[in-house]
């Protein structure tokens, strides 16, 4: 299975796992999977995961995070950048994107982080997605 966005298919599979109800939801892993999920778990939009072996290519397990009321912690996730057309923010753009409601994340050449992050270390990158 041929597959031309993996972190699109990252943020499908939370998105529809969260509006289910479902615990758990697996996705192929990569490096920078885990990076956004380890990210979501430091914001508290997921419970936690795990990688786990799974033939070819492990499998990231993720635990999703809901209210007492049962209600998904992930309303609303967003694709900012997609591979047909990538989007980039200087660092001034990235002060402006951390007054949003959520978490904005994005890769910079420091890795991974989110928008906060990012404008604490000045710098700026390409966006990846937002949560809310």
């Amino acid at each position: 299975m041929s597959m031309t966005d993996p972190i699109a298919d990252l943020l499908t599979r939370l998105r529809n796992a969260s509006r289910a109800g479902h615990k758990r939801v697996s996705v192929p892993s990569s490096r920078m999977k885990r990076d956004i999920v380890r990210l979501l778990q430091d914001s508290h939009f997921v419970r936690g995961f795990s990688e786990q072996p799974a033939g070819p290519q492990n499998e990231l397990v993720i635990r999703l995070r809901y209210t007492p009321e049962q209600e998904p912690v992930i309303t609303g996730i967003r694709r900012l950048s997609r591979p047909g057309l990538r989007r980039y923010a200087t660092r001034d753009k990235v002060k402006e994107l951390n007054r949003r409601l959520g978490v904005t994340i994005v890769t910079t050449s420091r890795g991974v982080m989110t928008t906060q992050q990012a404008m604490r270390e000045g710098i700026g990158g390409e966006l990846l997605c937002h949560v809310w």
